[in-house]
C-alpha cells in the first residue's frame, strides 16, 4: 500500500512553553536582563527542535507537523509586526525584539515611555491577543522579526535543516484583519475588510518564499468562519483565496476552521475555493455530514476528531466512526485525522503528573497524549482496529469506569440545583434603595478608591506557598507568614490613601485554583500549565464532578484583614461562570448545571462572608464575555443561565452590603444588557486600553449602578502618570455620572511588583483627591 493511499496523521499547533514552563522562563529571564538575546535565541530554537521531534516520533506525518505555531508572545502579534503594523511610539526602540515585546507587554525604560498593545479574548477562550489598530491609510510591509527573513519561513528552514518537512501555520488574511480594530481617525463606515488588496501581496511574497524554501502544504487558520458572517465576508474570502492559489499554484493550501461549526452559506464558499484541504472542528458531527455530501472531488478533509481544547480521552468508539465515516465516502488519501483545532489551549503531557488520583488521571489526555490518539486513530482508519486492539480496548474499559464511576455523582448537589427557586434570582429591593443604605453604612467620598482584589504575589510568596506544600512548613508557620503579608497589604493601602480595601490574596495561588482546592468536584494537576498572554501561564483546576463546598474557602483571612483596619474591606470572590471557564469541565453533563453548583457553593461563602463583617463583597466574572458562544443563535440562552448564576451565588446579603463584579479585556458592549440584569452595586471593566469604547455602551444602554472603569493598564510594568490617569478620569465623566463613579486599576495586581504598584496606586488616588476638589 503506498503512502499516498493511506489517511494521513497530522497536527495544527503545538504548545509553545515547553514541559516545565520553559519559554516563560527564559523569557523573563531576557526582561530581567539576566540573560542576552543570544541565549533567549538558541533556548527557544532548541524548544521548538524538540517539539518537532516529539510530534514526529509519536508518528504526525512528515509534512505535516506544524511550523509557525512558536511565538515569543502572541501569535497574533507576530502577524501584525510581520505586515509592519507598527504604531509609531514604539519605533524610536531600536531593537526589534524590544519593539516587539514593547507592543505586547509596553516598555517604560531608557527613556521610552510607551503602553501596551490592547489585549482581547482569542475567541471564545481564555487564550488573550494583542489587538493592531487599522486605518485606510496602513500600509503593510514584511518586516523580519529575527534575521532577514519573516518568521514562517525562518523556522520551516529551521525545522529543515533538523530533517523535518512541516507545515507552516499562517493566521488567515480574513481573520487576521477581522481581529483588529478601526482606528479613531478612519471613517465610521470603514470596513476593515477593505485593506484586503493591500495585505494580499505580502500573503503571496511569503507563500512564493515557502515555496522557494521546500514547502509542499501551507496551513492558513480562519477561525472567524466559524461565526456569523455578513455576505462581505464570504466575498473576500473568495478573493483572497483565488489569488494565492493563482500566485502559487503547485503550494497545497489547508484552510483551517475551528472552535465550532460553520454556517451552511460559509461552508459552501469554502468548500469551492480553489484549496487543497479544509479542516473542520467536529464539534458537531453532523457538520460532518454536510460537508461529505457537498464536498467537491479531490478536496482533502481535514477532520477534527480529538477535542484540543479540553482535557478527557477521545471516546475511541464514536471518533473512529466519524473518521470511518469520511474514508467511506471520499477515500483514505483524501482523509487527515487531527485535533479539533492547535493544542496551545492544553497541558504539554500527562506524564508528570504523579499525584493525580490515578482512576481519574485514567480519564485524562494532555497535549502528547493527543497526539498518539490522533496517531491511534490514523492506524485504525489505514490498518484495521485489530492493528491497535490493545489502546481501543484500554480507551473503551476508561471511559466506562468514568461513565460509571461514583467519584462523579453526589444526588444532593443535583437536588439542590433542581430546588433552586425564583427568589434565588433576584435582590431584596432594587438599586436605589440599596444604594442609600450602602452610603448610610460605609460613609464613602465622591470619587471612592479600590482595587481589584490581589496584590502582588512576591518570590517571598510562592516560596513560601511552596514550602507549606512540599512539607517543609507547618500549618502554623504558614499562617503566621500570611498574616504577616496581610497585615503589610493592609499598611500599605491605608499609606496610599485606598477608601475600601482588599486583603491583597497572599494565600491564594490562582484565583480560580484557589476555589477549586476548597471545593469537592476538583482535582488538580502538577504541571499542567497553559498559556493566558505573553508569558503568563495558568494552570486550570479540573472539574470532573459534582461540585459543593465542604466548609468556608476565604473567610478567615477576609476576617483577619477587617480586623486590622477601621476602613470598608472588600470580600473576594471568583464567580461561578468564571470559575467554569477557567478550568477545564466536565464533559459528560452540561455547562450550565457545572455553574449552577458552583453557584450555590458560592452563595454560601457570600453569606459566610457576610456574617463575619465584610460590608462589600466582590464576586469576579472577568470571563462570562468569552464563554458566550461565537454563534447568535446559541447567545441568548447562555446569557441566560451565566446571569442567573450570578445572582444565584449573590442575592442571598441584606441591601446594605455591597455587591461588586469585575470584568475584563473582552468586548462587552454586546452583552452589555446582561451585565445589567447582573444588578451588581458596582460593576469595575477593563478600559485603559480600550480608548473608552467599553463606555460608549452606556449611551446606548443606559446605566444607573456604581461603575469603575479601569484608569491603567496593570499588564504592564509601566507607571502611568498622575496627568495621564487624570485626562482619562476626566473623559470617563463624559459618560459616567460623578456619583456612580469609583477610581480603580483594570485588574487585579497580582503580576506586578510592589515598586510599580504603589507608585501607580498613588497617582491614582491623587487624581481622585483633586478631583473631588
Amino acid at each position: 500500500m503506498s503512502a499516498k493511499s493511506l489517511v494521513t496523521a497530522t497536527n495544527l499547533g503545538f504548545p509553545r512553553m515547553g514541559a516545565n514552563r520553559d519559554l516563560k522562563k527564559s523569557i523573563e529571564s531576557y526582561w530581567s536582563g539576566k540573560t542576552d538575546l543570544q541565549t533567549l535565541l538558541l533556548s527557544a530554537k532548541n524548544l521548538r527542535s524538540h517539539h518537532w521531534y516529539l510530534q514526529q516520533t509519536a508518528g504526525i506525518s512528515n509534512g505535516h507537523i506544524p511550523s509557525n505555531d512558536f511565538s515569543f508572545y502572541d501569535h497574533v502579534l507576530d502577524h501584525s509586526f510581520m505586515f509592519g503594523v507598527i504604531p509609531e511610539q514604539y519605533k524610536s526602540i531600536q531593537n526589534k525584539v524590544d519593539q516587539y515585546f514593547a507592543m505586547g507587554r509596553g516598555r517604560q525604560q531608557d527613556g521610552v515611555d510607551v503602553p501596551a498593545l490592547e489585549m482581547k479574548k482569542w475567541f471564545d477562550t481564555n487564550y488573550h491577543y494583542n489587538v493592531s489598530t487599522l486605518s485606510p491609510s496602513t500600509e503593510f510591509k514584511l518586516t523580519p522579526l529575527i534575521g532577514d527573513k519573516v518568521k514562517p519561513v525562518q523556522e520551516f528552514l529551521e525545522a529543515k535543516a533538523f530533517g523535518i518537512r512541516t507545515r507552516p501555520v499562517i493566521l488567515g488574511p480574513i481573520t487576521y484583519l477581522l481581529l483588529q480594530k478601526s482606528a479613531k481617525s478612519a471613517p465610521s463606515d470603514f470596513d476593515l475588510l477593505s485593506l484586503l488588496p493591500k495585505l494580499l501581496p505580502l500573503y503571496e511574497q511569503i507563500l512564493a518564499e515557502l515555496k522557494s524554501a521546500g514547502a509542499e502544504w501551507i496551513q492558513f487558520d480562519e477561525p472567524a468562519l466559524v461565526m456569523d458572517l455578513p455576505a462581505s465576508v464570504t466575498t473576500a474570502l473568495k478573493t483572497a483565496y483565488e489569488r494565492l492559489h493563482e500566485s502559487q499554484p503547485y503550494l497545497s493550501l489547508l484552510v483551517a476552521t475551528y472552535f465550532g461549526t460553520v454556517q451552511e452559506k460559509t461552508i459552501n464558499t469554502v468548500l469551492e475555493l480553489p484549496i487543497s484541504a479544509i479542516h473542520l472542528d467536529i464539534k458537531a458531527p453532523e457538520q460532518l455530514d454536510v460537508v461529505l455530501s457537498k464536498i467537491p472531488s479531490g478536496l482533502v478533509l481535514s477532520v477534527g476528531v480529538v477535542n484540543g481544547r479540553n482535557v478527557w480521552k477521545a471516546n475511541y468508539e464514536k471518533q473512529f466512526a466519524l473518521v470511518n465515516k469520511a474514508v467511506s465516502a471520499l477515500g483514505k488519501n483524501r482523509v487527515f485525522v487531527a485535533p479539533s483545532c492547535s493544542l496551545l489551549h492544553t497541558p504539554h503531557s500527562l506524564s508528570s503528573e504523579r499525584k493525580i488520583n490515578s482512576e481519574i488521571r485514567n480519564w485524562m489526555s494532555f497535549s502528547t497524549e493527543k497526539i498518539d490518539e490522533v496517531v491511534t486513530l490514523t492506524i485504525a482508519a489505514n490498518h484495521g482496529i485489530a492493528k491497535v486492539q490493545g489502546a481501543f480496548d484500554a480507551n473503551l474499559k476508561a471511559n466506562k469506569f468514568r461513565e460509571a464511576s461514583p467519584l462523579i455523582h453526589n444526588q444532593k448537589v443535583k437536588q439542590a440545583v433542581s430546588n433552586i427557586s425564583p427568589s434565588m434570582l433576584k435582590r431584596s429591593e432594587a438599586f436605589e434603595a440599596r444604594n442609600r443604605a450602602q452610603q448610610a453604612k460605609l460613609q464613602l467620598p465622591l470619587f471612592p478608591t479600590t482595587t481589584i482584589g490581589s496584590f502582588p504575589q512576591t518570590k517571598e510568596v510562592r516560596v513560601a506557598r511552596q514550602k507549606f506544600k512540599n512539607g517543609e512548613w507547618s500549618q502554623e508557620k504558614y499562617d503566621e507568614f500570611i498574616a504577616a503579608e496581610i497585615g503589610r497589604t493592609i499598611k500599605i493601602q491605608e499609606e496610599i490613601g485606598l477608601d475600601v480595601l482588599v486583603h491583597g490574596e497572599s494565600e491564594r495561588n490562582d484565583m480560580v485554583e484557589y476555589f477549586g482546592e476548597n471545593l469537592e468536584g476538583f482535582i488538580f494537576s502538577e504541571n499542567g500549565w497553559v498559556q493566558s498572554y505573553g508569558s503568563r501561564c495558568v494552570k486550570p483546576p479540573i472539574i470532573f464532578g459534582d461540585v459543593s463546598r465542604p466548609h468556608p474557602m476565604t473567610v478567615k483571612w477576609s476576617a483577619y484583614a477587617k480586623s486590622l483596619t477601621q476602613r470598608a474591606m472588600k470580600g473576594m470572590l471568583t464567580g461561578p461562570v468564571t470559575i467554569l471557564q477557567w478550568s477545564f469541565v466536565r464533559d459528560d453533563q452540561p455547562r450550565k448545571d457545572t455553574t449552577f453548583q458552583i453557584a450555590l457553593a458560592l452563595r454560601e461563602e457570600v453569606v459566610d462572608l457576610e456574617a463575619a463583617g465584610m460590608s462589600v463583597i466582590q464576586i469576579d466574572e472577568p470571563a462570562i464575555r468569552e464563554g458566550l458562544p461565537l454563534r447568535n443563535s446559541e447567545q441568548e440562552a447562555y446569557l441566560k443561565w451565566a446571569v442567573d448564576a450570578f445572582l444565584i451565588s449573590s442575592t442571598g446579603v441584606r441591601s446594605d452590603t455591597q455587591i461588586h463584579s469585575h470584568f475584563c479585556y473582552s468586548d462587552f458592549n454586546s452583552i452589555f444588557t446582561a451585565i445589567k440584569k447582573m444588578d451588581a452595586d458596582c460593576v469595575t471593566i477593563e478600559n485603559s486600553k480600550s480608548d473608552l469604547k467599553l463606555l460608549t455602551a452606556l449611551e446606548t444602554f443606559g446605566y444607573s449602578s456604581g461603575i469603575g472603569p479601569g484608569l491603567y493598564d496593570i499588564h504592564s510594568p509601566r507607571v502611568p502618570s498622575f496627568d495621564e490617569m487624570k485626562e482619562r478620569l476626566e473623559a470617563i465623566l463624559t459618560y459616567v455620572k460623578k456619583d456612580l463613579l469609583w477610581i480603580n486599576p483594570d485588574c487585579g495586581l497580582k503580576t506586578r511588583g510592589w515598586t510599580e504598584t504603589i507608585a501607580s496606586l498613588r497617582n491614582m488616588v491623587e487624581v481622585a483627591k483633586a478631583m473631588r476638589k
